[in-house]
């Protein structure tokens, strides 16, 4: 997670969960505890597929949503997701996903 201020200036990178080979349990309550004790007015989210495949996967996509509807509500607003793959990687964003 990169977490941001008013400006979108990096306040402080910290990895959040460490999944297994083929997924990992993203809890909102665990990602917006780090924004609010470092101030964050936005985030990044991003992760790596191991496989190489930077495909998001509909649970890519679901978590997402549901962490951009979470930071809605408290007031950090989540600019995107990247996934990291094998030499590339994809902005759900730019790719229209969220």
């Amino acid at each position: 997670m990169l977490f941001l201020n008013v400006k979108n200036e990096v306040l402080h990178k910290q990895t959040i969960f460490i999944g297994s080979l083929n997924s990992s349990i993203v809890h909102p309550r665990e990602v917006f505890r780090e924004a609010f004790k470092r101030s964050a007015a936005s985030m990044i989210i991003s992760h790596n597929h191991p496989s190489g495949d930077t495909t998001p996967s509909r649970e890519d996509i679901e978590v997402t949503k549901r962490l951009m509807e979470a930071g809605s509500i408290m007031g950090v607003d989540v600019l995107d997701h990247i996934i990291i793959g094998d030499q590339k990687y994809i902005s759900l964003k730019d790719k229209g996903y969220i």
